[in-house]
């Protein structure tokens, strides 16, 4: 299960992980214009942990996940 809204300066994504145990914690992903940030609780220490992460790292993940071992650059559909 998955949330999305619109704030002033970013669009918030809420990813809740439902199924059996263990279950992690819920993740959230703030994209800004200039970078999208990833952010979990960590249960041990009780802090958020973030990562901050380019718009093109972004694409790169989301291609990754449907393409096998390898080594890929992505190329932008006008050049």
């Amino acid at each position: 299960m998955f949330t999305i809204e619109h704030e002033f300066d970013a669009t918030v994504i809420t990813v809740i992980d439902e199924g059996t145990a263990p279950l992690m914690e819920d993740l959230t992903v703030n994209v800004f214009s200039e970078c999208v940030t990833v952010e979990q609780l960590d249960p041990e220490s009780e802090k958020v942990q973030t990562l901050q992460l380019s718009h093109q790292q972004i694409r790169d993940l989301a291609a990754a996940l449907d393409l096998p071992e390898g080594i890929y650059r992505l190329v932008p559909e006008d050049g």
